[in-house]
């Protein structure tokens, strides 16, 4: 699995929307879905943003997206 089907199932279990987790941290709600579809590549920081608007650690991310 990759990092943004990662993002994309830890984003359901915590009920959020696309839009929602977007908005939180801070990034393009178009961005986030490129991201999620494997599009995008993402900067470190927003690696971070999104992982603490999931309430998980980088390294836990990285692990479930088997990286």
């Amino acid at each position: 699995m990759g990092i943004g089907q990662a993002i994309r199932e830890l984003r359901a279990e915590a009920g959020l929307s696309q839009e929602a987790l977007a908005h939180e941290a801070g990034v393009d709600r178009s961005y986030m879905g490129g991201i999620e579809r494997g599009e995008h590549n993402m900067t470190i920081i927003n690696l971070l943003r999104i992982s603490r608007c999931l309430r998980i650690s980088v390294s836990e991310l990285l692990h479930r997206a088997g990286v």
